[in-house]
């Protein structure tokens, strides 16, 4: 099986661009960054999490540590592709991630719980953290697709320095499965694109005043997180449509025979409320005629 890289560490800034930013970005990177061996790609993912959501929500707090899990593939994959289960960590701006190069089909089993991979050789200490992720975290399974086109470019002079571009961001909750295909809502307006610097140490010099000339500033963009805070609003919104559209069905007879019977209900409740008053009223005025009559015979216990 081909080597991949399996541990990274690094700091990575977002940026959410225009098409016109994008379009004169990328002619000033043509004097320092060239396309890398991964320059376009299709990258598919499944996010797992928790069946309330704990990972995301926890994330989206934006904590000093967070971490997630996903399967990730270059296109969509067959059962005997190789995809990568990646454990991602963020601690204090510094991400660390580990993956391991999995078959498809023993990646998902291996997800499932129903087999670990055999003879995991250089991966076994990554598998050992994310059995403890799953172990710790407990109902682990798939919460979300998410795919993407990205263009990647790396450093001429420094190939640790990397910059991303992805657009088509698309989403779904639904055939969570790599092998179902590249489809779901769209994440980003038209034109938009989302870019990812990683880089190991400083920014340099000439990126930064590159970012600063046509005005492109950090952004704080979780894919995860903000495809997850949608799917909560559309499904607010269903919910109120569906409310609305009850309300509507509800037409003049039946609210009339609704108001009919709770102007029943009520007259029913004061007559009883009425009948109770009376009973009582009655019950402390013979407490009371007793008291008056023992008072008018000497004030004896017993009165004939």
């Amino acid at each position: 099986m081909k080597e991949y890289q399996s541990v990274f560490k690094r700091v990575e800034k977002k940026y959410l661009l225009s098409e016109a930013q994008y379009m004169a970005l990328r002619q000033l990177l043509e004097d320092h960054m060239k396309a890398d061996r991964y320059a376009n790609n299709t990258i598919c993912n499944i996010y797992y999490d928790t069946p309330d959501g704990r990972l995301i929500r926890a994330s989206l707090e934006k904590p000093v540590y967070k971490e997630k899990l996903r399967m990730r593939s270059y296109g969509t994959p067959d059962q005997k592709s190789v995809v990568f289960i990646e454990l991602k960590k963020k601690f204090d701006g510094v991400v660390y991630k580990r993956r391991a190069d999995l078959p498809l089909w023993e990646a998902r089993n291996y997800l499932r719980g129903t087999g670990r991979p055999e003879g995991a050789g250089g991966k076994e200490q990554i598998l050992r953290e994310i059995d403890w992720f799953m172990q710790f975290y407990g109902n682990i399974r798939p919460a979300m697709f998410l795919a993407y086109d990205r263009s990647a470019f790396c450093g001429k002079e420094n190939a640790e320095l990397r910059l991303t571009f992805d657009s088509r961001i698309r989403y779904r909750t639904e055939a969570l499965d790599l092998t179902a295909g590249v489809w779901g809502k769209d994440l980003l307006e038209p034109g938009q694109r989302l870019m990812e610097v990683k880089l190991e140490g400083a920014m340099p010099l000439w990126l930064s005043e590159a970012l600063a000339g046509l005005s492109i500033y950090p952004a704080s963009f979780s894919k995860y997180g903000k495809a997850y805070l949608k799917e909560l609003e559309r499904r607010n919104v269903t919910d109120g449509e569906r409310q609305t559209a009850d309300e509507k069905r509800t037409g003049p007879e039946e609210k009339t025979a609704v108001e009919k019977r709770t102007a029943v209900e009520e007259q029913t409740t004061d007559e009883r409320r009425t009948a109770g008053k009376k009973q009582v009223s009655g019950e402390n005025g013979a407490a009371g005629g007793l008291q008056n009559g023992e008072r008018k015979t000497g004030g004896g216990r017993i009165c004939a």
